[in-house]
């Protein structure tokens, strides 16, 4: 049901892309630059591509919703595996490492800071 609707979601978003590209640009848009009276006739409202603009917005506004509930609810239980929390942790042993030869220790205590 999920894989069907994703198929069909994708198939609205690149109809409604091929839509708002068909478009003729009337040059306002967010600017308002346009002529107003343009947007309230009644040939601009009743335009094919406008209607269809705004119905497959709406369908795919419902389904991008539709599909974010499918997606947070669960289907089955979920287990948390608690297998290794029971067992006892692997020894860890240090890395076998040449020993170090001692510092020399300074003559007089001028190299340490906080000797005076």
């Amino acid at each position: 049901m999920l894989t069907f609707l994703l198929v069909v979601h994708a198939l609205i978003a690149a109809s409604l892309v091929g839509v708002i590209l068909m478009q003729r640009s009337e040059g306002g848009g967010l600017a308002s630059s346009g002529n107003p009276a343009g947007l309230m006739s009644a040939r601009g409202a009743a335009d094919f591509l406008t209607r269809t603009t705004a119905i497959l917005a709406t369908i795919f506004v419902v389904l991008s919703i539709t599909l974010a509930a499918l997606a947070t609810m669960q289907k089955s239980p979920t287990r948390i595996d608690t297998s290794l929390a029971h067992s006892t942790p692997a020894p860890v042993s240090a890395p076998a490492a040449a020993p170090a030869a001692p510092a020399p220790a300074p003559a007089d205590n001028s190299a340490v800071p906080l000797a005076h």
